[in-house]
């Protein structure tokens, strides 16, 4: 055995839908943890625009948004050196290899989806079928890349089942094609929860703004948002998700913020009131985002770096991707290009 081969880097593969700008849940959930993996995974992190298409976008915002998640990958410390960083719509092997995966795919597995179910109801006026099958191109995604992990929370771990189905069914047909991809659980990170309604995931997309702080948010924004965050009628701060879900939800952010124990947020604020918890809260989280909305602004306009990161990103997925694609035609009984 090769000594390349014995030191091979497991390969990890994310994605961010760029449909609106991030909130705290994808900077703690996600963009956080993902300058930490870079070291020691080969990582893959993707710009997963044709997903956004499932839900009508405004095609300006659609593309400034897809640069400020590069901008927003740069500044919370992805090297693009080290890390492949491209939009999914510059390399087509993904809309290529969906096709593909769709003829392996059962409409009852689709069928059983909640995000399917739970988005169908906010948008009953456009059920289109890439928002019933956008789970076969997720699919896709990560089958390219031959990814060994992939990040996941809660609400995506029944996609990576899925991929994961669709990949072993392929391979009990056609012999070993993909690898079987693995979730990652990160050693770190909440899931974070509204403002206003606790028990439910905070989302970018919520059409109220106080339940959600952004990336982006100016610090006085960030402090009138958690100064608004529900909470309960008791006065002790304790970490209880079920009878306490918002102020459980901000010992989870205040946790993820400063890296303190919740058995330590206990302890440290044992005896102050609600509104100095939500102020220190809000603090600590403007605090963390300020040097990364610093080198976001830097970055943001500078169009030809973030080009040229994008076209020699594309380039190294490009080709990752064509082997892939192009094992997969060979073995469903297409005739090779030639060109």
């Amino acid at each position: 055995m090769t000594e390349d081969i014995i030191n091979k880097k497991k390969r990890i593969f994310s994605g961010i839908q760029p449909s609106g700008n991030l909130t705290i849940g994808n900077y703690f959930g996600a963009l956080k943890n993902f300058g930490a993996l870079q070291n020691d995974y080969e990582c893959i992190y993707c710009i997963v625009d044709l997903h956004s298409l499932t839900v009508r976008q405004e095609p300006k915002n659609l593309r400034q948004h897809s640069y400020s998640v590069l901008a927003l990958y740069l500044a919370t410390g992805l090297d693009p050196e080290q890390n492949t960083l491209f939009i999914q719509s510059h390399v087509s092997a993904h809309a290529e290899l969906s096709w593909i995966l769709n003829c392996y795919t059962y409409m009852g597995e689709l069928s059983r989806m909640t995000q399917f179910k739970d988005k169908s109801s906010k948008h009953a006026d456009n059920i289109n079928a890439g928002l019933f099958d956008y789970p076969v191109l997720m699919a896709a995604d990560i089958l390219l890349y031959q990814a060994d992990l992939v990040p996941v929370g809660q609400d995506q771990k029944q996609h990576l089942e899925l991929s994961r189905d669709i990949a072993d069914r392929f391979n009990k047909i056609y012999s070993d094609t993909f690898v079987i991809p693995e979730p990652y659980i990160p050693k770190v990170g909440n899931k974070i929860m509204s403002l206003q309604e606790p028990e439910r995931k905070m989302s970018k997309s919520d059409e109220n703004e106080n339940n959600f702080v952004l990336i982006l948010d100016p610090y006085d924004t960030i402090i009138r948002k958690f100064k608004r965050a529900v909470t309960d009628s008791e006065k002790e701060i304790r970490f209880d998700p079920v009878n306490k879900a918002g102020i459980s939800n901000l010992m989870g952010i205040y946790s993820s913020a400063t890296g303190k124990s919740i058995a330590d947020i206990e302890k440290e604020f044992s005896g102050i009131n609600y509104g100095e918890f939500k102020i220190a809260v809000g603090e600590a989280v403007a605090n963390e985002l300020k040097p990364i909305q610093e080198k976001y602004n830097s970055l943001i306009n500078e169009k030809d770096y973030l080009n040229e990161i994008l076209k020699d990103s594309a380039q190294r997925a490009e080709h990752m991707a064509r082997k892939t694609l192009s094992k997969v035609y060979r073995k469903v009984g297409l005739v090779p290009r030639q060109f």
